[in-house]
């Protein structure tokens, strides 16, 4: 018996490596392009001219308006020094067994891709000519933050202002509208570094460094009184700590490597300057404590008040019999990338749950996945063909 066609093309992307690091999509980003060109879409792969390996996919299908944005990555984490060995089957192999297909990507973010392209697939096999246009974005780079890959081509005017969006992640087949951003922070302190038989003499950076710590730990502990009705409480992380070089010696220099979650309509600015107050209070010594090296990934937020998002509401509702949402969604995505190709609104959607993406035996549950294909048709259907 044939396989369905979103396991088909989900086979093939899983057996098709495409980690990141190092980012090369070339292979990957030929074969997507080929299956739409033949569906009869118009086909582009792109890159940035500093990472030409890092290619995307942009196929167009129909015309006019509404247009409709169907996006998901086709980079994946890359497998680990130690991880292979906990893998029960090949990774890049696509194994079926008990009704789930496993290997690297086959949730993140391969599986929401594959219901995608049979979405499209379908919608030109029709024979009608639709009343819109379907735009598929498979983007490189988004396991590395998405400025090589969907942040690159938005700002490169790639890509057209859409009516709705759908990011592809993990959500269980239900509309998320929300996710975090982040800020990383690097806190260094300076001290001077003498003999540690009279340690009385130095300046102890490590020790100085641990007054910074519990201050950081107090402040996270802050921000559990802000919570976000969607995504939960902003956090700050300590994930990293370096410093020193014998235990003989009084360290001159620590530095620990911050990661602090912000929910929506956290302004990153406000963000950076309350980070700084908190480094500055610290009670150092004679050390010297200094935070930099600000990097920001923003939050996302939408609403779902539109008549295409309450249709795809709807498509959610009749397929799952459940509450379709919205809901948040933990980690980050491309979706903070594109807030400037929406001229309507936009929601994060694919089967599976983000816990099973980045680990060994990664899969996804072939029932959901057809659920995820359905959704998306019955959604195309309506909306392009009044179906």
């Amino acid at each position: 018996m044939a396989l369905p066609l979103v396991q088909s093309l989900l086979t093939d992307l899983v057996r098709i490596p495409s980690p990141n690091p190092p980012g090369d999509t070339r292979a990957i980003a030929a074969h997507i392009a080929a299956v739409m060109s033949a569906a009869g879409c118009e086909t582009r792969i792109l890159a940035p001219p500093n990472k030409p390996e890092a290619q995307s996919v942009i196929a167009v299908w129909g015309a006019g308006d509404p247009v409709i944005m169907l996006h998901a990555h086709i980079d994946t984490v890359p497998i680990a020094q130690n991880e292979a060995q906990h893998w029960s089957v090949d990774p890049y192999e696509a194994v079926v067994r008990n009704g789930k297909l496993y290997g690297k990507g086959s949730v993140d973010d391969k599986a929401p891709l594959a219901a995608m392209m049979t979405a499209i697939l379908d919608a030109a096999q029709r024979g009608e000519a639709p009343q819109g246009t379907l735009v598929l974005v498979a983007a490189a780079e988004e396991e590395t933050g998405g400025r090589l890959g969907t942040r690159w081509l938005a700002d490169a005017g790639h890509l057209p202002q859409c009516d709705f969006i759908i990011v592809g992640e993990q959500t269980h087949n239900r509309a998320a509208t929300a996710h975090k951003g982040v800020m990383r922070a690097t806190v260094r302190a300076t001290g001077r570094s003498v003999h540690a038989t009279n340690p009385d003499r130095g300046v102890n950076a490590i020790t100085a460094m641990a007054r910074a710590v519990l201050a950081l730990e107090a402040y996270h502990r802050d921000l559990s009184q802000r919570p976000h009705p969607m995504v939960g409480v902003p956090t700050c992380n300590v994930g990293v700590i370096q410093g020193g070089s014998t235990a003989n010696a009084v360290p001159d220099s620590c530095a620990v490597y911050l990661d602090r979650r912000m929910v929506p309509r956290e302004d990153p600015a406000a963000v950076q300057a309350e980070m700084k107050a908190v480094i500055e209070k610290v009670q150092a010594g004679e050390a010297q404590l200094s935070i930099g090296d600000f990097q920001v990934s923003n939050w996302f937020e939408s609403t779902v008040e539109s008549p295409l998002a309450k249709r795809f509401l709807d498509c959610i509702q009749k397929e799952l019999g459940a509450d379709p949402g919205p809901i948040g969604y933990l980690p980050g995505s491309d979706a903070k990338h594109l807030t400037g190709a929406v001229r309507g609104e936009m929601v994060i959607f694919g089967p599976g749950s983000y816990e099973v993406a980045h680990a060994y035996d990664e899969y996804v549950d072939l029932r959901e996945l057809q659920s995820t294909t359905t959704i998306l048709i019955a959604f195309v259907s309506q909306t392009l063909f009044n179906k």
